[in-house]
């Protein structure tokens, strides 16, 4: 059965960024998650990443006991940040891929690549109660490796998309929305529930929330930055109203 409503996750990471820019608690992240509940969003994401360059542990404790929404908590594959998913019990755990020096994430994680290294791993989320996603490309292969290790959802990388379309290659763009559509019916069709995320904005929101086959979005950086010309919460009530104008043109 296809999602009618699609899903907002809120990511939060870059209110911290902008508070770790001059230290002190200001502005504060679980603030603006709780601001993000106010303007509908349907979850809070936050990625503790290893050099802790924007959430921090204590961000994630706070975001663990003072919110409502589910939290999808953003991690490595690695022994310290099992650890701590353990301990903050989250609702959802997506894997990504990390490395020290990029400013962000680059790619989707290669599920099929490190099999050994992330079936024990995805065991351990799930026997703690926690629902594991992988960010990945929109790839078959993928997409196989991701039910062969056990994680019921997947979120599709967009960056590539939103590249090409802010770059003004539209013929290219739209080959490559053709592939995140194509890969997001044969997730469905194996079973798997099939988010996305990745650079999205005002402008690039709508076509990828009309594939059908997605139930949830996520997307941060560019809601913040766009609070600071509009306010966070006008920035999510907008984000979720071209949203929902993407999802009813998908409607036959």
């Amino acid at each position: 059965m296809l999602s009618q409503r699609l899903r907002l996750g809120v990511n939060i990471d870059h209110v911290a960024t902008i508070r770790n820019a001059r230290g002190g608690r200001f502005p504060d992240p679980v603030r603006a998650a709780h601001l993000a509940a106010q303007a509908g969003a349907d979850g809070i994401t936050a990625h503790l990443r290893e050099d802790r360059r924007h959430i921090s542990d204590h961000d994630i404790a706070r975001l663990s006991k003072e919110i409502d929404l589910p939290l999808n908590f953003e991690m490595a594959a690695t022994e310290e940040m099992l650890k701590i998913a353990l301990e903050a019990r989250p609702h959802a755990a997506c894997i990504v891929p990390e490395k020290r020096e990029e400013r962000t994430t680059e790619g989707g994680l290669d599920a099929r690549g490190q099999h050994n290294h992330l079936k024990p791993l995805i065991a351990t989320l799930a026997d703690n109660g926690t629902r594991v996603s992988l960010f990945i490309e929109a790839d078959k292969a993928q997409l196989d490796a991701a039910v062969a290790l056990g994680a019921p959802v997947v979120e599709l990388h967009t960056g590539r998309y939103c590249d090409l379309h802010n770059d003004g290659d539209a013929k290219a763009a739209a080959l490559e929305l053709d592939r995140i559509r194509e890969a997001a019916r044969y997730g469905v069709a194996l079973g798997l529930e099939v988010h996305a995320g990745h650079g999205l904005a005002f402008d690039t929101v709508e076509g990828v929330a009309a594939i059908p086959e997605l139930t949830e979005l996520n997307i941060g950086h560019f809601l913040v930055g766009e609070g600071i010309f509009i306010g966070l919460e006008a920035a999510i009530r907008e984000m979720r109203r071209r949203m929902d104008a993407g999802r009813a043109s998908a409607r036959p």
